[in-house]
C-alpha cells in the first residue's frame, strides 16, 4: 500500500472486538486493548517503509478500534501508543517507539539492534538511567505486525487424537531438523515446508513416533547482547508475538504466508497420522526488566501485562529473563487463552508444551494449583480436551512443582530424568528406580493421575544429548563467549572413561551400551516417552549443554554422520512399545491379578528369580533386578476392549561387572531375546540362567 493510498482512507468506528486486526472482503478491522492510554495511533507503512499514521478515536471496554476500508491481507502495521510517562509508578508510555500488536498473527521483518534505539529511556549510568524519557523513533529497527488472509482449506484433514497411552514424542527444532538434510531441498531448509516434505516425514514415521514436540514457533526476537557476539536465540525463548508464527521459519513469505505455510505443515504431518505439539512460552517475553527494549506489551501497557515487584518500577522475575507475564491479570489471562484457542481451532495444533508452567500457575506469588490459569484451561471445551504438558517449575521460590499439576495435565518428570540418569551411572537404590521405570506412582497416584501424568525423558533440548551425556563429565559451553559460566552445572553424566571423543574401543563400546540402556528404559518404562529429536542418531554438541544460541552445526543434526546402529535399535524398541500394551498400560500396577492368569500384573525380582524382599530394596549395594511383566493382566480399552500382550522379563544391570540371572520357570517355560543392551541374541528355557555383562539391560520374551 503507497502512502498516498493510506493517507486517503477514512477510519470507520469499527467494532471492539475481535482483538487484533481481522481482514473482510471491504477492509480490515483493527481493536487494541489500551485501558490507560491517552491516545492510540494506527501505524501504515508501505512496501518502501513509508509509514502513515491515523489516529483510532472509537473506545469500547478498554479497546481502542477502527475499521478502514480497502485495507488487504499483507499490509504492514503497528500502533504508537501515548500515555504517562512515569516508570516510578510501572508506566512507560512512549509514542516514538513503535509497537507490535500482542494480537498480531504475522509478523514481518526483525530487529535491527544496529538501527535506532529501541530503549523508551535515556541510556545512562546510574541508578535512575531509565527515569528520563528517549524520543528517538523507533520504527526503522522494528519488524511489523502483518494483516492475514485468515482463509484456508484444510480439505479432510483430522486431529489423530493419539491417546496417551499410544504416544511416542520427539522434541525437535524446525531448523535443526531440516539444516543439512540431504533430500530436503536446500530452500526449504530451516522452514516449516522443510519440515514438511517427505524426507522428515518418512523419516519420522520409520522411526516410530507419533507426535513432535516442536521449540518455540511463536515470533521472537535475538536479544541485543547476542547479537553483539554475533549469536542469534536459536531455541526461540524470547516471545514476542503469541498468534503469530515465527516469520523466518517460513520459505514463501513473512506478509501472512508464514500461516499459511505453517498450516500446510500441520496438515500433512496430520496426514501421515503424526501430532503436533507446540512448546510455548506465556511466561515471560522478549522485552526484558525495566531496562529492556520496548516492542509491543511494555507500551501498551507495561503494569497490566507483568508482574510488578513492591516497587513497581520494577518487575517480579520468576524466570530468569528479567519479567514474568502476569497471567491473573484478565486481560493477560485472556491473551494466552486466544492464542492457545487459535494454534488448537484455526491451526489444527494437537496439544501444548508450557515452558516454566509454575510461572503460570502461581497466585500473587507462590505456585497455585487453583490458579485462574489452570481453572480457565480446565474448564474450557477445547483446550482442555487437547494434550497439556507444564514444564513443572520455574526459578522462583517455591518453583520446582513436579507432580503437583491437577488432572488433566501430564508432566516433564525431571525426576525421572535425574534418577535414570543415576541409576545407569550405578548411584541410585533399586527401588527408586522401580518407582520411576513403573510411572513414578509416588507423584500421580495420589490425585487420581494416570501412568500417562509422567512424561518420561533423559534427555531434552535443554542440557546434554544423549551421546554427550555418556561422553562428558563437564559441560563445554566456550562456544556461548560466557567463559563456560553458563548451562547447568549438575548434569549427572559420566564420561566412561575419558572426555569427549576418544579412539578407546573399550570406553566406545561401553558408551554405545550406555545409549541403549537409557533408551531403552525410557521408551519401556510406563508413562509417555519423549525422545529428544536426534539422540537416536548419536547427535553430539561437542560437550555444550547449553546450545540456545548456537544456530549452526553445534545444534543441527549430522546426517552424514549417522549412528547407523543406534539409529536401528531405537526403531526397534519403539516397535515393540506401540505393539505391546504391557510397556504402555493405562493405570498404575497392582501387584495383584486381577484377570485370573494367577500372576501378578508385575513381578520384582532379585538376579537369582527369588522376589524381591525388603532388605533388597534397602540395600544400597544392590544394582541389579529382573522385572515381569504379565502380559494376561494388562487393563482393557477405555471401551471395554480386551487388549493383547505377551510377557515379558527386563532384565537390568546397572553393576560394573557381570550378573548371573536364573528364570524362575513359574514365571515361563521358554523365552526369547527380544533384544539385549550388550547384542546378546539367545533361547532360554525356565529354569536355566543367563549372565548380563556390566551395565546391560535385556528383555525377553515368553514364548511359553
Amino acid at each position: 500500500m503507497s502512502t498516498s493510498a493510506a493517507l486517503a482512507v477514512k477510519v470507520l468506528a469499527g467494532r471492539p472486538f475481535p482483538q487484533g486486526a481481522h481482514a473482510d472482503a471491504k477492509g480490515t478491522n483493527f481493536s487494541l486493548w489500551a485501558p490507560s492510554a491517552e491516545r492510540v495511533e494506527l501505524c501504515l507503512f508501505d512496501d518502501d517503509g513509508a509509514e502513515t499514521r491515523l489516529d483510532l478515536v472509537e473506545r469500547t471496554a478498554q479497546q481502542w478500534h477502527g475499521f478502514l476500508e480497502g485495507i488487504r491481507p499483507g499490509q504492514r502495521y503497528g500502533y504508537r501508543v501515548h500515555g504517562p510517562w512515569d516508570p516510578a509508578n510501572g508506566h512507560r508510555f512512549n509514542p516514538a517507539k513503535l509497537l507490535l500488536d500482542p494480537y498480531a498473527k504475522a509478523i514481518d521483518g526483525t530487529v535491527d539492534w544496529d538501527g535506532p534505539t529501541l530503549l523508551p529511556y535515556q541510556a545512562g549510568s546510574g541508578d535512575d538511567a531509565d527515569l528520563h524519557r528517549e524520543d528517538s523513533d523507533s520504527a526503522t529497527a522494528m519488524p511489523k505486525s502483518v494483516v492475514v488472509d485468515e482463509r484456508y482449506d484444510w480439505g479432510d484433514d483430522v486431529w489423530p487424537r493419539t491417546p496417551w497411552t499410544d504416544t511416542v514424542i520427539y522434541e525437535a527444532h524446525v531448523r535443526g531438523l531440516t539444516m543439512t538434510h540431504p533430500d530436503v531441498p536446500e530452500e526449504l531448509r530451516g522452514t516449516y515446508a522443510g519440515l514438511a516434505t517427505p524426507a522428515i516425514i518418512d523419516y519420522l514415521k520409520s522411526l516410530g513416533v507419533t507426535a513432535i514436540e516442536l521449540l518455540p514457533v511463536h515470533h521472537f526476537i535475538d536479544e541485543s547482547f547476542l547479537a553483539d557476539r554475533g549469536l542469534t536465540n536459536y531455541w526461540g525463548y524470547a516471545s514476542i508475538g503469541f498468534l503469530a508464527p515465527h516469520g523466518p521459519y517460513s520459505a514463501a513469505g513473512s506478509r501472512g504466508e508464514q500461516v499459511a505455510e505453517f498450516k500446510d505443515m500441520v496438515k500433512a504431518l496430520h496426514a501421515a497420522g503424526i501430532e503436533v505439539i507446540l512448546d510455548v512460552v506465556f511466561n515471560h517475553t522478549a522485552e526484558g526488566n525495566h531496562l529492556g527494549p520496548t516492542l509491543s506489551f511494555k507500551g501498551v501497557d507495561s503494569a497490566a501485562y507483568y508482574r510488578s515487584a513492591e516497587d513497581p518500577r520494577f518487575f517480579h522475575d520468576y524466570t530468569g529473563t528479567g519479567n514474568s507475564l502476569d497471567p491473573t491479570h484478565p486481560q493477560v489471562l485472556r491473551l494466552i487463552m486466544d492464542s492457545l484457542r487459535y494454534f488448537a481451532l484455526d491451526c489444527h495444533v494437537d496439544g501444548f508444551r508450557f515452558d516454566l508452567a509454575a510461572a503460570l500457575a502461581r497466585g500473587l506469588h507462590e505456585g497455585d494449583r487453583l490458579s485462574g490459569f489452570l481453572d480457565t484451561i480446565h474448564q474450557d471445551p477445547i483446550l482442555s480436551q487437547v494434550k497439556l504438558i507444564a514444564e513443572p517449575w520455574d526459578v522462583g521460590p517455591g518453583g520446582y512443582q513436579v507432580g503437583n499439576f491437577p488432572v488433566l495435565w501430564s508432566e516433564w518428570n525431571g525426576e525421572y530424568r535425574d534418577d535414570m540418569r543415576d541409576f545407569w551411572r550405578g548411584e541410585l537404590p533399586l527401588a527408586t528406580f522401580a518407582g520411576r521405570f513403573s510411572g513414578s506412582a509416588d507423584l500421580y497416584a495420589d490425585d487420581g493421575r494416570h501412568p500417562s501424568a509422567s512424561i518420561n525423558f533423559v534427555t531434552a533440548h535443554d542440557g546434554f544429548t544423549l551421546r554427550d551425556l555418556v561422553s562428558y563429565n563437564d559441560k563445554h559451553n566456550e562456544a556461548n563467549l560466557e567463559d563456560n559460566q553458563d548451562g547447568a552445572n549438575d548434569n549427572r553424566s559420566w564420561n566412561c572413561g575419558a572426555e569427549g571423543e576418544t579412539d578407546d574401543a573399550e570406553v566406545n563400546a561401553l558408551r554405545a551400551r550406555q545409549q541403549r540402556n537409557l533408551l531403552a528404559t525410557m521408551l519401556l518404562s510406563q508413562g509417555v516417552p519423549m525422545l529428544l529429536g536426534g539422540d537416536e542418531l548419536g547427535r553430539t554438541q561437542g560437550g555444550n549443554n547449553n546450545g540456545w544460541c548456537q544456530d549452526n552445526e553445534i545444534s543441527w543434526y549430522d546426517w552424514d554422520g549417522v549412528d547407523e546402529d543406534l539409529l536401528a535399535f531405537t526403531r526397534r524398541v519403539i516397535k515393540l512399545r506401540r505393539e505391546e500394551p504391557v510397556f504402555a498400560r493405562r493405570r498404575f500396577f497392582s501387584g495383584e491379578s486381577r484377570s485370573g492368569s494367577g500372576l501378578a500384573d508385575v513381578e520384582w525380582l532379585r538376579p537369582d528369580g527369588q522376589a524381591m524382599g525388603h532388605g533388597d530394596w534397602d540395600n544400597g549395594h544392590h544394582k541389579s533386578l529382573a522385572i515381569f511383566l504379565n502380559g494376561r493382566e494388562v487393563e482393557p480399552l477405555e471401551d471395554g476392549t480386551p487388549q493383547r500382550s505377551d510377557s515379558f522379563l527386563v532384565l537390568v544391570n546397572a553393576h560394573h561387572e557381570g550378573v548371573e540371572f536364573g528364570l524362575d520357570p513359574e514365571l515361563g517355560q521358554a523365552w526369547r531375546t527380544e533384544l539385549a543392551t550388550d547384542g546378546v541374541d539367545e533361547e532360554l528355557e525356565g529354569g536355566g540362567t543367563t549372565v548380563l555383562t556390566g551395565r546391560t539391560l535385556r528383555v525377553l520374551r515368553r514364548v511359553r
